[in-house]
């Protein structure tokens, strides 16, 4: 859950009287760079309009990198540059012509027609439809409620818990808000400080543990959606659920392992054995009284959808969004339904649909301007990564993503600004290797915001308990991206190359 400030028309009061402040100096920035691209020279292979999406997306990267503005009045900035940039700009397929801003906007809006757009949107109705039943938290607590109640089980259970949400609750941030107070819940009950090593360890492994599941299952998060629906435009197919599934779920699981050893080693709990958590936990479900049943429908159709999505091209044809808004048809009928439209719409953060959906617009004209292509084929044979084998390129590759989201605060604004990039450099190359699964390990590494709180939302639901410093977080953060690095090559030499996707 993100947390947003009053802007001035929220307090007309401060407005009046409080000092006023200056242009953002991101901003001032994110013009600057525009204006720098815009007036370099324009080389012969590169069209007018590609060069002109190439500044666009210079100013979106430092805009999002300073967080000058929020993401959604960002999302808003560039689409207007988009439709007046593009739209004086020469079309690539007869330079006499022009776009026109009709053109022009149409493309920058072209986002919201895309699936993956649905998809999320989807997704967020079915978190939705979790918190307004209060599903999640009983999964959530019954999941607590059958580990048991010593440090490491505790650990153990915040990360069970994540994994069981991650498969039915498509929101990263929507499922950390929903453990968090749980956990908090849990630690009162243990009877120990809120700076302790055991609240901060608990509250750092549902953070932590949360990003390892959203590079685990597809539906998790929204960048690996928005990663699907390039996948869609660049290679004319995508990744399955459950491929999805059977190659990056090994993976999370190791590193969830090696999340609680890290834990336990630079955290080590003050007590081994903690009385009163199991208690508290029975005692919040006897609360909870028995399941509802608007709760055992949404659990049903939940349990249908996971269902229909591993099952996909296997034992049906429908497509993973197609389903889904069957599923939500289901929730949003009179009788068997969860919810109504107007209890929904208060819950769904619309400014997510729009951010990704101008996403999606950036990645898709960077290609129809044929500036990906160009900026990828320059990359690949600047640097010598044509020539590099597959496994080296990812190791670049994946490196560079890890260091390059220290500095953004979204994993989807990271998606949107380097995976067409990324996926053009992977079509420059020759080779005998699967372009397809290599743009789904790239996908896998987009959700590593494991260093600094500011990484990923769920990271700043869990600093705002003050059960831990950002020092703390960073340290084991440090430590467990160098192992998450690492396991990625040694599974991109085993079973990711075993599986045919490397």
């Amino acid at each position: 859950m993100n947390a947003t400030k009053p802007d001035a028309s929220d307090t007309p009061a401060a407005a009046q009287t409080g000092p006023k402040k200056g242009i953002p100096i991101g901003l001032v920035a994110g013009v600057v760079a525009l204006v720098a691209v815009l007036l370099l020279p324009l080389p012969a292979s590169l069209p007018t309009a590609g060069q002109r999406m190439l500044a666009i997306l210079a100013f979106a990267v430092v805009v999002w990198l300073t967080e000058a503005v929020s993401y959604e009045a960002s999302a808003i900035i560039i689409t207007s540059l988009m439709a007046f940039l593009l739209g004086l700009s020469p079309t690539v397929q007869d330079p006499t012509k022009l776009y026109g801003t009709s053109n022009a906007i149409t493309m920058a809006l072209s986002g919201f027609s895309n699936s993956a757009l649905a998809l999320v949107t989807g997704a967020l109705f079915i978190s939705a439809a979790m918190t307004i039943t209060g599903l999640d938290r009983r999964i959530a607590l019954v999941t607590l409620s059958l580990i048991g109640t010593t440090t490491r089980r505790i650990l153990v259970g915040a990360i069970a818990v994540t994994i069981v949400l991650s498969l039915v609750v498509p929101s990263a941030t929507a499922r950390s808000a929903c453990v968090v107070p749980i956990m908090i819940g849990v630690i009162s009950a243990f009877g120990v400080e809120r700076r302790s090593n055991i609240a901060a360890g608990i509250m750092i492994v549902v953070a932590e543990a949360t990003s390892i599941w959203n590079v685990g299952i597809q539906t998790a998060a929204a960048q690996n959606l928005l990663t699907v629906g390039f996948m869609d435009k660049m290679h004319g197919a995508r990744v399955s659920w459950l491929d999805w599934l059977i190659a990056g779920a090994p993976w999370a699981i190791v590193m969830s392992a090696a999340l609680v050893f890290i834990v336990l080693k630079m955290l080590p709990p003050e007590t081994d054995a903690i009385a009163g958590g199991k208690e508290a936990v029975e005692s919040a479900l006897r609360e909870l009284g028995p399941m509802t049943g608007p709760q055992k429908r949404l659990l049903a159709v939940s349990l249908g959808l996971l269902v229909f999505w591993a099952t996909e091209g296997k034992l049906h044809p429908f497509d993973t969004t197609s389903v889904t808004y069957v599923g939500l048809v289901l929730l949003l009928l009179p009788r068997f339904g969860v919810m109504d439209w107007k209890t929904l719409q208060n819950r769904i953060p619309w400014g997510t649909v729009i951010v990704f959906g101008v996403g999606i617009s950036l990645g898709t004209a960077l290609l129809t301007t044929q500036a990906g292509q160009w900026l990828g084929d320059l990359v690949a044979h600047r640097t010598g990564l044509d020539a590099a084998s597959p496994f080296a390129v990812f190791a670049i590759l994946s490196a560079f993503l890890i260091v390059i989201h220290l500095g953004f605060a979204s994993a989807t604004a990271l998606t949107s600004a380097m995976l067409p990039i990324l996926i053009s450099v992977l079509l420059s190359m020759q080779g005998n290797f699967d372009k397809l699964g290599f743009t789904m390990l790239l996908g896998y590494v987009v959700s590593f915001g494991f260093v600094l709180p500011i990484n990923a939302p769920q990271n700043m639901v869990c600093l705002a308990t003050d059960t831990f410093t950002a020092k703390q977080f960073s340290r084991v953060g440090i430590v467990l991206t160098v192992v998450g690095y690492l396991l990625l090559l040694l599974f991109g030499a085993t079973w990711w190359r075993w599986l045919g996707w490397l």
